[in-house]
């Protein structure tokens, strides 16, 4: 980071007051009579109806519209274990983007433990405050214990982003990247360069949209996961669930021969540019380390210009970018109340967001991003992150998987469209 970008980001969060939040009020306390409505003795009516029936808070209470954004600052974007008071700018951040994207209000909660089951049993007793749980910046593997943990013991939706938001968001370029070159999922050789949240997340959802699990290679820093590895045994089981059968295919290099797509959630400068040269004709090379790629767009493009590429970077085209979904999933999955976030749900979000960036794009975000045009194909296969329609598309795309899957305890709200 430049000097530059360096003071400008603090004085950001410094001026004119610390940090990015605030809490606003959304009723009238001007009077004696509003301070006897909404507190003592009014308060107790409220009390009564919640006790009597807990759906009462969504009636009565702010429960249905806030999301608690969790982190033990355990994997701070690309910095690492900086601790939970470190994680807090990331966290409001987050809440930043709910509020401004979908209007959902959000506390963030910075958990100082990182044993995986003290941090489980500290979210779950603060959960019935909250509509939904977003989890953020967990390290793995202990992030996929904890978010199947408090899938199982809260009637909320409970959502790791850094899982399923990239691995949403990666599945929809993907499958239009499929589509311009002329292939179809269930055909491609997938490698996937990362075994973190991301990377299995991200295999896992590729195998919902259609992929077949025998054209998959998971990479970590010690080369394909593969039965035979003399390490196998002391892997994890998310890793071991996508452990190849004894082959050749031993390193990244090798993975690579004859592949369709590269998925890059790992560290900079990893794939190496003669690398691309082992893949088929019309590659996708989605290379998504922040901020940066495995390669950058304009290496890999000198060496193959038949290719289509992705980064998780605002300054390339098709940037994989989380605020794609998550503000719009949890809009979709509040509104209708639901006990989870399900598969059904996640691939409702995929096709949403994929349909989308093929959809003639308003002239009001051309000017945005000083742009004359912009369309659907190899340099656009994913909506920009300011779009409008985002909202509108995602979230009723989203909610109506919810009613249908049975993950909903409200109906499907009339205010969508439908």
């Amino acid at each position: 980071m430049n000097d530059s970008l360096h003071q400008s980001a603090l004085d950001y969060h410094e001026f004119p007051q610390p940090g990015k939040l605030g809490i606003s009020i959304t009723k009238s306390v001007s009077t004696p009579s509003d301070l006897a409505l909404a507190y003592t003795p009014g308060v107790a009516e409220p009390v009564r109806a919640i006790q009597a029936d807990p759906e009462a808070a969504y009636r009565y209470t702010a429960k249905g519209n806030l999301v608690a954004v969790i982190s033990n600052g355990t994997a701070v974007l690309g910095l690492g274990d900086c601790g939970a008071l470190a994680g807090k700018p990331v966290m409001e951040g987050k809440a930043v983007l709910f509020k401004k994207f979908a209007d959902i209000d959000v506390f963030d909660i910075e958990v100082d433990e990182k044993d995986p089951q003290a941090f489980i049993d500290t979210v779950a007793r603060i959960a019935p405050t909250f509509g939904g749980i977003n989890l953020e910046d967990i390290a793995a593997p202990a992030c996929f214990e904890i978010e199947d943990a408090l899938i199982q013991r809260c009637d909320i939706p409970v959502f790791h982003d850094d899982q399923h938001g990239t691995a949403i968001v990666m599945g929809a370029a993907l499958l239009n990247a499929l589509d311009l070159q002329g292939k179809r999922i269930e055909d491609a050789r997938i490698v996937c360069l990362g075994a973190g949240a991301a990377g299995i997340a991200s295999m896992r959802l590729a195998l919902d949209l259609g992929a077949r699990r025998e054209n998959m290679w998971l990479v970590d820093r010690k080369g394909v996961i593969h039965t035979e590895r003399e390490d196998f045994d002391k892997l994890n089981k998310e890793k071991r669930e996508f452990a190849a059968l004894p082959s050749e295919r031993r390193t990244l290099a090798g993975a690579l021969a004859g592949a369709d797509v590269f998925i890059g959630v790992s560290g900079p400068g990893l794939m190496r540019s003669e690398w691309l040269m082992l893949m088929n004709e019309r590659p996708i090379v989605f290379a998504l380390s922040n901020p940066e790629p495995e390669i950058l767009p304009e290496v890999a493009l000198k060496v193959r210009n038949d290719l289509i590429m992705a980064t998780g970077r605002s300054d390339y085209p098709n940037q994989v970018n989380n605020v794609l979904c998550f503000p719009f999933l949890f809009r979709g999955a509040l509104d209708v109340r639901a006990r989870m976030i399900n598969r059904e749900m996640k691939i409702a979000a995929v096709h949403a967001l994929a349909q989308l960036a093929r959809e003639p794009v308003p002239a009001a975000m051309l000017e945005a991003y000083g742009q004359k045009s912009l369309s659907f194909g190899p340099e656009y296969i994913i909506p920009k992150p300011i779009d409008p329609r985002l909202r509108d598309l995602v979230a009723p795309a989203v909610a109506r998987a919810a009613v249908a899957s049975g993950a909903a305890k409200a109906p499907y709200p009339s205010h969508y469209p439908s």
